[in-house]
């Protein structure tokens, strides 16, 4: 299970990496904006520059993982990050979630190996 976590932290560091990056660079074309809902949404993201506070904090986790130094914070920071995509894509463009799926698979998987982390956000009482 070590050697699945670890190739499931590199493979969601390096892509959050390039996806973070893409929000600065612009090297991955981004196709045709979607219609309806979802364009609007996207639109207001972009016109607000919201989109460069979500790619720093993509690429500050994606080192994170990859360094493999406070991995916790990484996957705490993607987190939100992770729900966002996913909602988008379940209730504006459910074409999309491929991607967002597989992150967030890769994310539980190194989650579980690094539970211990969260261990005490879980607990109902502090033990003193």
């Amino acid at each position: 299970m070590k050697i699945v976590a670890m190739i499931a932290r590199y493979l969601l560091g390096l892509m959050f990496v390039v996806f973070g990056s893409n929000m600065f660079l612009n090297f991955i074309p981004m196709g045709a904006m979607p219609t309806g809902l979802a364009g609007q949404f996207t639109a207001a993201l972009f016109a607000a520059h919201y989109f460069y506070v979500v790619g720093a904090i993509m690429v500050v986790s994606g080192i994170l993982l990859l360094v493999n130094r406070f991995v916790g914070l990484g996957l705490t920071l993607l987190g939100p990050v992770l729900f966002n995509i996913l909602v988008y894509h379940l209730l504006m463009n459910p074409s999309g979630i491929g991607m967002g799926a597989l992150a967030t698979l890769l994310w539980l998987l190194v989650g579980w190996e690094h539970r211990i982390v969260f261990a005490r956000l879980f607990a109902a009482r502090l033990e003193e």
